[in-house]
């Protein structure tokens, strides 16, 4: 008898923050429908989110250096950075963080951060209702920069946590009501900032509901990576408009 097996098309490297529990299986949830892409997950430390300065600390590039070139071993298509930091740290970040990773690896690198800028771009994106779990100081800096990069933010909801594994306990229901609220302000899109959040399996009914888009962090790094590899991420389906454009 022969042994059934299948070809991959490409291996997706993904840098995950070590508290987070849901980045990982809605990956495989995504994925499950484009059998010939797998996941593949690197971890560094990741606690705390906010302006303390031992949480910006766990930015520094060194450990996700380290997280990428362990993913490097298991020859992967491309490395992303499966998290939002720099949409409180500064675009730039990623941008450098991308760099250094391909000078490493020689592989392609991208991020969530970097997949919404440009699915910004893809979709026309001006105006945005933005949904996180983070506290205040967090949200305002991820408002200020988004400014900076040319997108009004017209309606927000923050849960107020900084603990980054209780983002992953915040229910759906929460999650609903938060993007219910945003939506009223008639926003283009509204962005669901965090990747240890469970709003991806929400996006395909709520936009029908509200007649609005959503782009989840996690949809985005998925979608950032077929992008990055020039294939058509159209084969993904009931995950959101996202999916519909590369």
């Amino acid at each position: 008898m022969k042994s059934s097996s299948k070809t991959i098309k490409a291996r997706f490297g993904m840098l995950t923050p070590s508290s987070n529990t849901i980045l990982e299986p809605v990956c495989a949830s995504i994925l499950s429908q484009s059998p010939q892409i797998s996941a593949h997950f690197s971890r560094f430390r990741v606690t705390e989110i906010s302006d303390r300065q031992t949480s910006k600390k766990q930015f520094n590039h060194h450990p996700m250096l380290e997280a990428a070139s362990l993913l490097a071993d298991a020859k992967m298509d491309v490395i992303c950075w499966n998290g939002t930091s720099a949409s409180w740290l500064g675009i730039q970040q990623d941008i450098k963080l991308c760099n250094e990773i391909s000078e490493l690896t020689g592989i392609k690198a991208t991020s969530a951060i970097l997949a919404m800028k440009d699915a910004f771009e893809v979709f026309k994106i001006k105006k945005l209702g933005l949904v996180s779990p983070y506290i205040s100081a967090i949200q305002n800096q991820i408002i200020e920069n988004l400014h900076t990069e040319g997108f009004e933010c017209v309606d927000e909801r923050h849960a107020g946590i900084s603990n980054n594994f209780a983002f992953g306990l915040v229910s759906e229901e929460r999650l609903a009501a938060m993007i219910r609220s945003v939506a009223s302000a008639k926003p283009d899109v509204i962005v669901v900032l965090c990747t240890n959040l469970n709003a991806a399996r929400l996006s395909s009914e709520l936009e029908l509901e509200l007649k609005t888009m959503i782009f989840d962090s996690v949809a985005l790094s998925i979608w950032g990576s077929f992008r990055s590899l020039n294939i058509d991420p159209a084969e993904i389906s009931n995950w959101g408009e996202l999916f519909s454009k590369s």
